[in-house]
C-alpha cells in the first residue's frame, strides 16, 4: 500500500485526483501509476487500468492471476470490471468510495457470484492516510 501511496502522491503533485495503485505478483511489484486521465487524455486512464496494463506488458500476459492489486481509494466500476478480466486473485484498498465504490459501497461487482471470477477484498488499509490525500486535492480545487 505505501507504494500506491508514493503514486498518489505523485498524482497529487501533477493535478490529477490522487488514487495511486501497485500491483503486485510474487512478492514483487509488476506494475505501478496514479490516475493520469487529465494528462492522458484518457477516461480510463485511472491508477488501476495503467497499473494492470503496465503488469501485463511486463509478464506478456493479460492474465494476472495470483496478483493483489492495492489501491488507495475503493475501485470503481471500471476498475472493478478490469481486475475482474485479469483475473487478479486480491484488491486491497485504503479509503472508501461512497460516490463511485465499486466493493462494498455503492455495489459488491468484486465478490458477485454471477461472474465467473471472484477477487478476495481487504479495505480500509492506510485509510486515513488515504483519505486525506482525496481530502487535501478536493480542499485546494474549492479554494
Amino acid at each position: 500500500m505505501r507504494a500506491a501511496l508514493e503514486e498518489a502522491r505523485r498524482g497529487l503533485a501533477a493535478g490529477e485526483v490522487p488514487v495511486g495503485a501497485a500491483l503486485v505478483q510474487d512478492g514483487a511489484i509488476v506494475g505501478r501509476a496514479h490516475n493520469a486521465p487529465i494528462a492522458l487524455n484518457d477516461p480510463t486512464a485511472h491508477g488501476e487500468v495503467l497499473a494492470l496494463r503496465e503488469a501485463g506488458r511486463k509478464l506478456g500476459n493479460y492474465r494476472l492471476t495470483g496478483a493483489t492489486l492495492y489501491v488507495t481509494v475503493e475501485p470503481c466500476p471500471m476498475c472493478c470490471g478490469a481486475a475482474l478480466h485479469a483475473r487478479v486473485a486480491r484488491v486491497v484498498y485504503g479509503a472508501t468510495d461512497p460516490k463511485a465504490g465499486a466493493v462494498e459501497s455503492l455495489h459488491r461487482l468484486l465478490d458477485d457470484a454471477r461472474f465467473n471470477h471472484r477477487v478476495e477484498t481487504l479495505g480500509g488499509v492506510l485509510a486515513h492516510e488515504c483519505g486525506a490525500l482525496l481530502r487535501e486535492f478536493f480542499e485546494t480545487k474549492r479554494t
